[in-house]
């Protein structure tokens, strides 16, 4: 039996109504194969909260992401998993612009209801005071409840919504569907004042023209008093979709481990050119798309790892981020157009070294190579963070540069994202995710990491750069060590490194976040011009100038005073 998938009619209409603009938003993707067969169809609307100072960005980026984060989330996720993921992200940002652009936790507020129809059945989102209900049978019913709370008499406000807290809290459910069926979003400028009984009538009267019945909706609305925004979306299911039992079952289970690769085999479409790199951990190998022609790298993960609960999530959760952060200076992860068969990963072919090669071949670079080498780090760092995602391994070895001097990020598999997390990560991950001489001090002393983290290992790479050697001479294996490690100054190793950019590589590597370089613009900008706040002028004793020549001067001077004081007792 050949496996059915969803097909579903729609029609929408929004208009700003009595006020001076229009602060909702909707849309739905009714994507091709194989998307429609893991993914389903998505579809939601969105209204910016009118004291929300931007709402309509508010909405319009909570639909977005959804509609297009949705489909690059791994396909052996569940759809609640991976809805939890792009809500979760979603909220992050509204939420840190909110504080941070407008200094209010009413920046950017928007309320969401979301839906994908996959495999008969719909999993709904939501959160707000936007409804989603379902006509059946003539009867419309709701399928979401308000989240309002009562302020004065005949007064509330949203309790719950997009970007008003950064702990999201989303009403999640899912319930069977048939054909003929139709679901119906509204915002609350049209069910605040036309009764669901009306709105079925409406639908059920206009069976053929769903664009027309939606505007007829808004209309009623208006005639009905309403003074807010009108927005209706419908959404008729000609089928709901349903596979066999066992494609139903294969969806549900991860993909199996891809075969020992070989040059000149057939792989998922590629025919494998040469393999690249080899670990415990994962194969690299690069390979030719054969329908394009296009040269791609393909990544596998070991077989070791294959019961490796931890492992494969790392893995899948590389794929994903590698997808959702878009940068010249990070390795591209590219989705295949056939559907996959086996676990693996496609990224675009980069050929150069990894950088750790790369300062073996160049011991003693001039300044000016590292603070390019350094910026382009800084840019593809730059494009995690504005996913409010740590990279939490960065080092030589995770990045690679071309003849041209062209540096990439190239491994993301240790990656924090908090939305990840919330969304239950089906395995729990170490705290100490990256290399210890790269790892901030803050994960040996237990504390939450941010951003500062990933400035610190870029500061340390800055430094080894420069010097061949770590700041603290090596890593904190304990909090002991955090403790009792001091920062080797780089003028004592390199003659022609100024005071003023040795002062910048402290700050940016000291052990306390709250004094670590809080930028990575500051850093890059700090290396590359003096700084005066920095201090770097100041008089600093020898101990912090140069501690192997304040060791050797307070041995010097004890073995001066022990002569002496032998040269009294022989007298």
């Amino acid at each position: 039996m050949t496996p059915r998938h969803p097909r579903i009619s729609a029609g929408q209409y929004s208009a700003a109504g009595n006020k001076p603009r229009n602060d909702d938003s909707y849309g739905l993707v009714e994507p091709a194969m194989p998307l429609l067969a893991s993914k389903g169809i998505a579809m939601a609307i969105a209204d910016g909260m009118s004291s929300s100072e931007a709402a309509k960005q508010a909405s319009e980026t909570c639909i977005k992401s959804f509609l297009e984060d949705y489909y690059g989330t791994h396909e052996s996720w569940t759809v609640k998993k991976s809805v939890g993921v792009v809500l979760n992200a979603a909220n992050s940002w509204l939420y840190a612009q909110g504080q941070n652009e407008y200094q209010s936790d009413r920046g950017m507020v928007s309320t969401f209801t979301g839906a994908v129809l996959k495999a008969g059945m719909l999993h709904i989102f939501h959160t707000g005071d936007a409804r989603l209900g379902r006509l059946r049978d003539g009867k419309l019913e709701p399928l979401t409840r308000d989240h309002r709370a009562r302020v004065l008499r005949g007064q509330s406000s949203l309790s719950r919504a997009m970007g008003l807290s950064p702990n999201l809290e989303v009403d999640y459910r899912t319930e069977p569907v048939e054909a003929g069926d139709v679901l119906l979003f509204t915002t609350d400028g049209i069910h605040d004042h036309v009764p669901a009984a009306e709105l079925a009538r409406l639908i059920a009267g206009s069976p053929a023209d769903l664009n027309a019945a939606a505007r007829q909706i808004a209309d009623l609305a208006l005639s009905h008093g309403s003074a807010d925004n009108l927005t209706a979306q419908i959404v008729r299911i000609e089928d709901p979709g349903k596979p066999d039992a066992a494609s139903h079952l294969a969806s549900l289970t991860r993909l199996p481990f891809p075969p020992e690769l070989s040059p000149g085999m057939s792989f998922e479409g590629f025919r494998i050119v040469r393999e690249l790199h080899a670990s415990a951990r994962s194969q690299v190998y690069l390979a030719q798309d054969v329908a394009t022609g296009k040269s791609v790298a393909i990544k596998t993960p070991s077989a070791n790892h294959q019961d490796d609960p931890d492992y494969l999530d790392m893995f899948i959760r590389e794929a994903w981020i590698g997808r959702m952060v878009a940068s010249p200076h990070v390795l591209q992860v590219m989705e295949p157009s056939r559907p996959r068969r086996h676990l693996y990963l496609v990224t675009e072919y980069f050929d150069g070294q990894t950088l750790r090669q790369w300062m073996h071949d160049h011991p003693r670079p001039d300044l000016e190579t590292v603070r390019g080498i350094v910026e382009q780090i800084a840019k593809g760092l730059r494009a995690f963070h504005r996913k409010d995602i740590l990279h939490q391994d960065l080092k030589p070895e995770n990045l690679m540069i071309d003849r041209l001097g062209l540096v990439k990020i190239i491994d993301f598999g240790s990656s924090r994202a908090a939305s990840l997390d919330d969304a239950g990560s089906p395995s729990v991950r170490p705290a100490l995710a990256g290399t210890l001489d790269y790892t901030a001090p803050e994960y040996q002393l237990g504390e939450v990491p941010t951003n500062r983290a990933d400035i610190y290992a870029l500061g340390v790479i800055a430094y080894e750069l420069l010097t061949g050697k770590p700041p603290y001479a090596r890593g904190f294996a304990s909090a002991r060590d955090v403790a009792r490690l001091n920062y080797v100054p780089a003028t004592t190793l390199r003659d022609d490194i100024p005071l003023w950019m040795d002062a910048a590589l402290e700050k940016a590597v000291h052990k306390q976040p709250a004094n670590r370089t809080e930028a990575l613009s500051a850093l890059t900008e700090d290396i590359r011009r003096a700084n005066p706040a920095l201090g770097y002028d100041r008089p600093r004793p020898l101990m912090e100038r140069n501690p192997l020549a304040f060791w050797r001067a307070l041995a010097l001077a004890l073995l001066l005073a022990n002569l002496a004081l032998l040269l009294l007792l022989n007298r």
